[in-house]
This record gives structure tokens, C-alpha cells and sequence, in this order.
């Protein structure tokens, strides 16, 4: 798409259309603290070359760091995973990159077969019966889960660990205007079991966990799941799909509703975004599920054939009848997390979840080695660990970027407890060299 500026001219006939004298007037409610201001140095001169205004520009962009072009401990909810070529040479083809929502059917059969494939591949990683097509990102993914539970229910507390991401639980509580939302409290790192049973009761719509949770630590699905049957709640988990390589899936230990965040399967950092919603649940819940389900059936002349079999938003039913707002999903991430477990497969992806298990390991131990630096729990972990240090972290992380090392997350702004904590992460990517490189690095740190 090609750029052309508005004269001067067109600005002011826009302006006063508007009802406004000057661009300024539109920005006038944001703080003057928010809002970017160049200096001369910054403005490009005047009878620049092509050329030069090409290096001026490439050096201002080599000012950017980029996480996964340097050794990378930084986790929390985004992360630093090999994709391989075959991915983004297919999900930029023209048919894939420009497709939009299939509405008729028999001219969308190829996105309708991947988005297919794809719930196929969801279900079975989660140990679901059926996996919708696709939401936002893990945040929104766990908050339709709640407001699942409360349809289903009609009962109105949600019951969510402390142990659940940050930035997940803020989500939650913006879609609580029709439910009430406690958390449960954490002991060494888990979601505590005493807490959880002193707080359930008969109007519970649901129990939500994280396994593995913020700190990285697996969680004792299996007892919370067995509190939130008896009393009559759903049990909703969130994990991390790269884990169920290697991991038990939410559905062998009880959950009726399973969701995560899909950006380790085959899905770049991007700054932070777009992500993938992943979003599964018992055959029971398929009606009060938000989203779509693409079902697979038979033309007239007995081939097979591709549709969306349940469409339950807004714009497809009736508004009483809608389970959610969600006006489109993920489709091209989902395409690109489909074709990343079809070229890993089942072994594939196993492999990878027991190198993240490794790396992880493999640095923890390294880490708690250094005088100055503890581990701080004992529970069992994937990728992510927590480390205490008697150096502050913005002190750490300062030291790790000149070293050309991403150090991990300051916990204290989420957690006030937890102050001189921060979580670290390894993945695939992360070679004995880079944990070699940061032990120095960190052994130096005064």
C-alpha cells in the first residue's frame, strides 16, 4: 500500500470537518507525559538523498534490541521457541495470508479443512473433546472460560488461583460485571488446597488454575479438579501447550474446560502480539462455548466436506442467544500452530518439552550455584523457576543487557511479597553456552 500525504490544504479542510482548528485539538486529552515530542536532532534535514535517508533510518532501527536475537531468559507468558522455515513460507501465501471469515462454505473448503485440523489438534493435545476455533490470546481464552462456567452454572463466583498469570486475572476481572471473582492463595508456589476448600461453596461456577502456573510450577490438578466436582463447580485449567509434550493434558486430571496461550507453537514474539486464544472443553459445554466449530460432513454426491457446524457469536445469531462478543479469531495463528505440530508430530513436540524441561533444569542449578542467589521454591517446574538475589534485578537485568544476555522478570510489581524475586526462563533456543555466559555474567554482579 502506497503512502500519500494530505497537503496542507486537505489538512485544514479535514480539521474543519471535524469541527476542530488544529491536529493538536484531537490529542488534547492525552497527557502531555504520554505523547512523543522529536528535537531538531531527530527531524530529518531537508534535500536528503534516497540513500541517506535509508541509513539514517536503518541506524535508528539497529537501536532496537531484539529478544530473540540474544540469549534469552525472559518468559512470562511469551516466548523465545524455534519455528521452523516451513511455517511462515506457508502462512504467507495469498490465499492463507488475505483469507477472511468463511462464510460460504463451498468457495473456503481449505481454510475450513485447516481450521479442522487444527481443532482436531487442540483437542487431543488438551485431552478434549472438541476445541472451538480459536480466540485472541490466553488471557480472553480463560476469561470465556469463566463466563462458560457461570452459564453453565448459573451459579456467580469464580474462584481463581494467585498462582494464574498476572495479566490473566486482570482480564478476568474486566469481564466480572455478572460475576464476583476471589483468589485463591499460594503456598510455595502452588495454588493452596486448604485456601481452596475454605473458599468453595455452593455458589461457585468455577475453580481456575494455571498448570504450569506463572512460576513455572505443575500444579496438583487432579485434588482441585476432585473440590470443584463435589461441590457442583466446573474445574478450568490454563496450560501452557508446549508443557503437554511431556505433560499430563487437563483432561486426564478433570478439567471440563482447558484453555492456553498458543504463541510456543510456531508463533514469533512479535513484540507481544497477535497471540492465539486455545479453547477446549467436554462435549457436554459445545453449546455455551464462544467462537465457532468447524465440523466436517458430506456433500450430496458423498464427498467429503468442510462447514462451521456452530457459530455462537453475535453477528451469526441472535443476540440473546450469543455466548460471547468475540467478533473474529486467530485464524492465520492458528494456521501456523497447525502446521507447527503437523511437522513436529507427536515425538517432535515431545523432544522439544524435554529440552525446555532440560534447559530450564540445566540453568536453575547453575543459577542457585552463585553465592548471592537462591532458589526460592521447591515445587516441581517446566521452563520457568524463580530466583531470590541480594542484588536488586533492574541491578541484574542491567548487567545482562550489556553482556548481550534478556534477563528475566522483576516479580515484585505483581507480586509485593516477592520483592528481589525474578523469573527466569529457558527454552530450546537456549544453548550451554548462553547458561555458561550468564553464570559469569551473574557471578560478577556485586
Amino acid at each position: 500500500m502506497q503512502y500519500v500525504a494530505n497537503t496542507e490544504k486537505e489538512r485544514k479542510e479535514l480539521l474543519a470537518e471535524i469541527g476542530v482548528s488544529k491536529f493538536e485539538d484531537l490529542i488534547k486529552n492525552i497527557p502531555k507525559n504520554a505523547i512523543y515530542s522529536h528535537t531538531k536532532k531527530q527531524t530529518l534535514q531537508d534535500g536528503l538523498t534516497e540513500m541517506e535517508v535509508d541509513a539514517h533510518l536503518s541506524a535508528l532501527a539497529h537501536k532496537n534490541e531484539p529478544a530473540g536475537k540474544k540469549a534469552c531468559f525472559l518468559g512470562a507468558g511469551v516466548y523465545n521457541h524455534f519455528i521452523p522455515a516451513v511455517v511462515p513460507s506457508l502462512i504467507t501465501r495469498g490465499e492463507f495470508i488475505t483469507a477472511y471469515t468463511p462464510y460460504q462454505p463451498e468457495a473456503s473448503q481449505g481454510t475450513l479443512q485447516a481450521t479442522f485440523e487444527y481443532q482436531t489438534m487442540i483437542a487431543e493435545l488438551y485431552g478434549m473433546d472438541v476445541a472451538n476455533a480459536s480466540l485472541y490470546d490466553g488471557a480472553s481464552a480463560l476469561a470465556e472460560a469463566a463466563l462458560l462456567a457461570v452459564r453453565e452454572t448459573g451459579r456467580k463466583k469464580i474462584l481463581v488461583s494467585r498462582a494464574v498469570h498476572p495479566e490473566y486475572r486482570k482480564v478476568i476481572q474486566t469481564y466480572s460485571k455478572s460475576f464476583s471473582v476471589e483468589e485463591i492463595a499460594i503456598e510455595n508456589g502452588q495454588t493452596s488446597m486448604k485456601d481452596l476448600e475454605s473458599k468453595i461453596d455452593s455458589d461457585t461456577a468455577c475453580v481456575m488454575i494455571q498448570s504450569p502456573n506463572f512460576f513455572g510450577i505443575l500444579e496438583e490438578g487432579e485434588q482441585m479438579g476432585h473440590a470443584a466436582k463435589k461441590s457442583g463447580a466446573l474445574f478450568v485449567v490454563s496450560a501452557n501447550p508446549m508443557s503437554l509434550g511431556l505433560l499430563a493434558p487437563p483432561g486426564e486430571y478433570g478439567a471440563d474446560v482447558a484453555t492456553g496461550e498458543g504463541q510456543p507453537l510456531g508463533i514469533p514474539m512479535n513484540f507481544g502480539g497477535p497471540n492465539l486464544g486455545l479453547f477446549s472443553c467436554k462435549f457436554s459445554h459445545v453449546r455455551k462455548m464462544p467462537g465457532r466449530v468447524c465440523g466436517m460432513t458430506k456433500d450430496l454426491n458423498g464427498k467429503r466436506g468442510f462447514t462451521l457446524t456452530l457459530q455462537t457469536r453475535e453477528q451469526h445469531i441472535r443476540r440473546e442467544k450469543a455466548t460471547s462478543n468475540i467478533c473474529t479469531n486467530e485464524a492465520l495463528m492458528a494456521l501456523a500452530s497447525t502446521i507447527y505440530l503437523s511437522v513436529l508430530g507427536p515425538q517432535g513436540l515431545k523432544e522439544c518439552a524435554q529440552l525446555n524441561f532440560n534447559r530450564a533444569h540445566e540453568t536453575k542449578e547453575a543459577i542457585a550455584k552463585i553465592k548471592g542467589f537462591s532458589e526460592v521454591f521447591s515445587a516441581p517446574f517446566f521452563n520457568e523457576f524463580v530466583i531470590r538475589s541480594k542484588a536488586s534485578p533492574e541491578k541484574i537485568n542491567k548487567a545482562l543487557r550489556k553482556a548481550g544476555i534478556v534477563g528475566g522478570l522483576a516479580l515484585e510489581p505483581y507480586y509485593p511479597e516477592l520483592k528481589g524475586c525474578v523469573l527466569y526462563c529457558a527454552t530450546e533456543m537456549i544453548m550451554p553456552d548462553d547458561i555458561e555466559k550468564l553464570s559469569e555474567t551473574l557471578r560478577k554482579i556485586r
